[in-house]
Protein backbone atom coordinates (compact mmCIF):
# COMPACT_ATOMS: atom_id res chain seq x y z
CA UNK A 1 0.00 0.00 0.00
CA UNK A 2 1.41 3.51 -0.64
CA UNK A 3 0.30 4.74 2.93
CA UNK A 4 2.48 2.38 4.57
CA UNK A 5 5.91 3.69 5.42
CA UNK A 6 8.74 1.75 6.59
CA UNK A 7 11.50 3.21 9.05
CA UNK A 8 14.52 2.36 10.81
CA UNK A 9 16.95 4.37 13.34
CA UNK A 10 21.05 4.09 14.07
CA UNK A 11 23.57 5.00 15.41
CA UNK A 12 26.56 3.48 14.02
CA UNK A 13 29.08 4.47 16.42
CA UNK A 14 31.14 5.33 13.33
CA UNK A 15 31.31 1.88 11.68
CA UNK A 16 33.50 -0.11 14.47
CA UNK A 17 32.71 -1.93 17.61
CA UNK A 18 34.01 -0.76 21.07
CA UNK A 19 37.05 0.82 21.36
CA UNK A 20 37.62 0.22 17.46
CA UNK A 21 38.14 -2.60 18.09
CA UNK A 22 36.44 -4.36 14.86
CA UNK A 23 35.02 -3.23 11.78
CA UNK A 24 31.43 -3.44 12.19
CA UNK A 25 30.14 -2.37 8.68
CA UNK A 26 29.47 -5.76 6.93
CA UNK A 27 26.93 -6.23 10.05
CA UNK A 28 25.39 -2.90 9.93
CA UNK A 29 25.13 -4.22 5.99
CA UNK A 30 23.36 -6.68 6.95
CA UNK A 31 21.28 -5.70 9.29
CA UNK A 32 19.56 -3.04 7.09
CA UNK A 33 18.85 -5.63 4.27
CA UNK A 34 17.11 -7.29 6.93
CA UNK A 35 14.91 -4.66 8.09
CA UNK A 36 13.15 -3.86 4.42
CA UNK A 37 12.80 -0.04 5.61
CA UNK A 38 11.90 2.60 3.17
CA UNK A 39 13.96 5.22 4.68
CA UNK A 40 16.42 5.04 7.35
CA UNK A 41 18.37 7.78 9.80
CA UNK A 42 22.25 7.06 10.73
CA UNK A 43 23.86 9.09 13.01
CA UNK A 44 27.73 8.91 13.15
CA UNK A 45 28.99 7.46 9.79
CA UNK A 46 32.40 7.87 9.75
CA UNK A 47 32.53 8.83 5.65
CA UNK A 48 36.17 9.25 5.40
CA UNK A 49 38.48 8.27 7.89
CA UNK A 50 42.33 7.86 6.57
CA UNK A 51 43.92 5.50 9.67
CA UNK A 52 40.62 3.92 9.86
CA UNK A 53 40.67 2.99 6.03
CA UNK A 54 45.29 1.69 6.24
CA UNK A 55 44.03 -0.10 9.44
CA UNK A 56 40.66 -2.30 8.34
CA UNK A 57 41.38 -3.92 4.41
CA UNK A 58 37.42 -3.76 4.21
CA UNK A 59 36.79 -0.13 4.48
CA UNK A 60 34.69 0.54 1.82
CA UNK A 61 36.71 2.45 -1.16
CA UNK A 62 33.62 5.35 -1.78
CA UNK A 63 32.62 5.66 2.05
CA UNK A 64 30.74 4.51 4.62
CA UNK A 65 27.26 6.19 3.43
CA UNK A 66 27.49 4.90 -0.07
CA UNK A 67 28.61 1.27 1.16
CA UNK A 68 25.01 1.30 3.39
CA UNK A 69 23.63 2.53 1.35
CA UNK A 70 24.14 -0.06 -1.38
CA UNK A 71 22.60 -2.32 0.94
CA UNK A 72 19.31 -1.10 0.66
CA UNK A 73 19.98 0.19 -2.90
CA UNK A 74 18.59 3.35 -1.79
CA UNK A 75 19.60 6.95 -2.26
CA UNK A 76 21.73 9.12 0.36
CA UNK A 77 22.27 11.89 1.60
CA UNK A 78 25.08 13.24 4.32
CA UNK A 79 25.79 15.85 6.22
CA UNK A 80 29.56 16.25 7.13
CA UNK A 81 29.32 17.22 11.06
CA UNK A 82 32.60 17.08 12.99
CA UNK A 83 35.74 17.01 10.79
CA UNK A 84 39.39 16.22 11.84
CA UNK A 85 42.37 15.47 10.48
CA UNK A 86 42.05 12.00 9.73
CA UNK A 87 38.08 12.35 8.22
CA UNK A 88 35.06 13.10 9.18
CA UNK A 89 31.30 12.11 10.16
CA UNK A 90 27.92 12.98 10.10
CA UNK A 91 24.37 12.11 9.62
CA UNK A 92 22.74 10.50 6.77
CA UNK A 93 19.39 9.31 5.44
CA UNK A 94 19.24 6.33 3.14
CA UNK A 95 15.82 6.30 1.15
CA UNK A 96 14.48 3.61 -2.08
CA UNK A 97 12.39 7.14 -2.41
CA UNK A 98 13.71 10.25 -4.44
CA UNK A 99 15.67 12.54 -2.18
CA UNK A 100 14.19 15.94 -3.89
CA UNK A 101 16.39 18.26 -1.83
CA UNK A 102 18.55 18.06 1.36
CA UNK A 103 19.87 20.39 3.94
CA UNK A 104 22.57 20.18 6.47
CA UNK A 105 22.30 22.69 9.29
CA UNK A 106 24.85 22.96 12.02
CA UNK A 107 23.83 23.35 15.66
CA UNK A 108 26.59 23.23 17.89
CA UNK A 109 25.97 24.40 21.23
CA UNK A 110 29.76 24.13 22.33
CA UNK A 111 33.47 24.38 20.83
CA UNK A 112 34.08 20.68 22.09
CA UNK A 113 30.90 19.02 19.79
CA UNK A 114 30.22 19.64 16.73
CA UNK A 115 26.39 18.38 15.49
CA UNK A 116 24.38 18.79 13.06
CA UNK A 117 20.53 18.01 11.83
CA UNK A 118 20.03 17.00 8.16
CA UNK A 119 16.98 17.53 6.57
CA UNK A 120 15.50 15.66 3.49
CA UNK A 121 12.50 16.47 0.84
CA UNK A 122 11.56 13.14 -0.16
CA UNK A 123 9.39 12.40 -3.28
CA UNK A 124 6.40 9.84 -2.22
CA UNK A 125 4.99 7.91 -5.03
CA UNK A 126 0.82 8.61 -4.73
CA UNK A 127 1.05 11.16 -2.03
CA UNK A 128 -0.38 14.59 -2.65
CA UNK A 129 2.87 16.10 -0.76
CA UNK A 130 6.45 15.59 -0.10
CA UNK A 131 7.95 13.45 2.73
CA UNK A 132 10.40 15.75 5.43
CA UNK A 133 13.05 13.40 7.08
CA UNK A 134 14.80 14.93 9.52
CA UNK A 135 18.26 12.89 11.49
CA UNK A 136 19.87 14.76 14.23
CA UNK A 137 21.99 13.90 16.96
CA UNK A 138 22.04 15.88 19.58
CA UNK A 139 24.56 16.81 22.52
CA UNK A 140 25.42 15.14 25.74
CA UNK A 141 24.67 17.70 28.10
CA UNK A 142 21.28 19.23 29.16
CA UNK A 143 21.94 22.33 28.27
CA UNK A 144 23.16 22.21 24.65
CA UNK A 145 20.38 20.00 23.86
CA UNK A 146 17.64 21.98 24.84
CA UNK A 147 19.23 24.73 22.41
CA UNK A 148 19.88 22.57 20.01
CA UNK A 149 16.15 21.82 20.14
CA UNK A 150 15.06 25.44 19.99
CA UNK A 151 17.39 25.92 16.99
CA UNK A 152 16.11 22.32 14.95
CA UNK A 153 12.26 23.93 16.09
CA UNK A 154 12.90 27.11 14.72
CA UNK A 155 14.35 25.89 10.91
CA UNK A 156 11.29 23.26 11.16
CA UNK A 157 8.61 26.34 11.44
CA UNK A 158 10.45 27.93 8.81
CA UNK A 159 11.28 25.43 6.48
CA UNK A 160 8.87 22.43 6.33
CA UNK A 161 5.00 23.41 5.76
CA UNK A 162 2.67 22.45 8.61
CA UNK A 163 0.66 20.54 6.91
CA UNK A 164 3.47 18.24 5.22
CA UNK A 165 4.17 14.78 6.80
CA UNK A 166 7.54 15.16 8.43
CA UNK A 167 9.58 12.05 10.44
CA UNK A 168 12.18 12.90 13.05
CA UNK A 169 14.72 10.67 13.96
CA UNK A 170 18.25 9.64 15.81
CA UNK A 171 19.68 9.80 18.74
CA UNK A 172 18.68 12.37 20.94
CA UNK A 173 21.04 11.40 23.83
CA UNK A 174 17.74 12.00 26.40
CA UNK A 175 16.43 9.31 28.40
CA UNK A 176 14.24 11.66 30.32
CA UNK A 177 11.03 11.93 29.04
CA UNK A 178 10.04 16.04 30.13
CA UNK A 179 13.52 16.81 28.52
CA UNK A 180 11.69 16.70 24.94
CA UNK A 181 8.41 17.05 25.90
CA UNK A 182 7.69 20.70 24.72
CA UNK A 183 9.72 20.33 21.76
CA UNK A 184 7.04 17.54 20.86
CA UNK A 185 4.02 19.91 21.81
CA UNK A 186 5.31 22.63 20.14
CA UNK A 187 5.46 20.93 16.50
CA UNK A 188 2.80 18.47 17.20
CA UNK A 189 5.21 15.46 16.99
CA UNK A 190 4.02 12.14 18.91
CA UNK A 191 7.12 9.72 19.45
CA UNK A 192 5.96 6.84 17.69
CA UNK A 193 7.28 3.76 20.49
CA UNK A 194 5.50 6.20 23.13
CA UNK A 195 2.29 6.78 20.89
CA UNK A 196 2.14 2.97 20.59
CA UNK A 197 3.08 1.21 23.95
CA UNK A 198 3.15 3.69 25.95
CA UNK A 199 6.89 5.02 25.95
CA UNK A 200 9.73 5.54 24.44
CA UNK A 201 12.28 2.57 23.54
CA UNK A 202 15.03 1.28 25.15
CA UNK A 203 18.09 1.42 23.28
CA UNK A 204 20.94 1.56 24.87
CA UNK A 205 23.76 0.59 25.34
CA UNK A 206 22.32 -2.36 22.90
CA UNK A 207 22.84 -6.15 24.09
CA UNK A 208 21.06 -5.11 27.49
CA UNK A 209 18.92 -1.80 26.56
CA UNK A 210 18.30 0.76 29.53
CA UNK A 211 18.34 3.97 28.72
CA UNK A 212 15.76 5.33 26.27
CA UNK A 213 18.31 7.56 24.08
CA UNK A 214 16.94 7.64 20.55
CA UNK A 215 13.75 8.48 19.36
CA UNK A 216 11.09 8.65 16.19
CA UNK A 217 8.96 11.65 16.01
CA UNK A 218 5.89 11.65 13.26
CA UNK A 219 3.42 14.14 12.31
CA UNK A 220 1.00 13.17 10.11
CA UNK A 221 1.17 9.20 10.51
CA UNK A 222 -0.46 6.67 12.87
CA UNK A 223 1.74 3.59 14.17
CA UNK A 224 1.15 0.43 12.97
CA UNK A 225 3.69 -1.59 14.75
CA UNK A 226 7.29 -0.69 16.48
CA UNK A 227 10.05 -3.12 17.22
CA UNK A 228 12.99 -2.56 19.56
CA UNK A 229 16.50 -4.75 17.41
CA UNK A 230 18.86 -5.07 20.12
CA UNK A 231 20.53 -8.39 22.23
CA UNK A 232 23.76 -9.95 22.75
CA UNK A 233 24.20 -10.19 18.52
CA UNK A 234 24.35 -6.35 18.94
CA UNK A 235 27.96 -6.19 20.45
CA UNK A 236 29.26 -6.84 16.77
CA UNK A 237 26.83 -4.19 15.36
CA UNK A 238 26.67 -1.17 17.66
CA UNK A 239 26.69 0.07 20.73
CA UNK A 240 22.73 2.06 20.24
CA UNK A 241 19.89 -0.67 19.16
CA UNK A 242 18.16 -0.29 16.31
CA UNK A 243 14.60 0.76 16.48
CA UNK A 244 12.23 0.29 13.59
CA UNK A 245 8.61 1.34 12.87
CA UNK A 246 5.85 0.73 10.28
CA UNK A 247 4.22 3.90 9.85
CA UNK A 248 0.21 4.99 8.24
CA UNK A 249 0.13 8.21 6.44
CA UNK A 250 -2.90 10.25 7.39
Amino acid sequence: MSNILRIATLNIHKGVTHFSARLALQHQYDLLQKTHADIVFLQEVRDVHTKHKQRFPAWPALGQAEFLASAMQAEYAYGKNAVYPAGHHGNVILSKHPIMHHHNLQISAHVSEQRGMLHCEIAMPHWHSSLHAVCIHLGLFSQWRQTQLRAIANYIEQAIPAHAPLIIAGDFNEWRKHGLLHFAQHLQLHEAFEHHTGKPARSFPSWLPMLRLDRIYMRGFQVKHVEVHAGAHFLQVSDHAMLSATLIKI
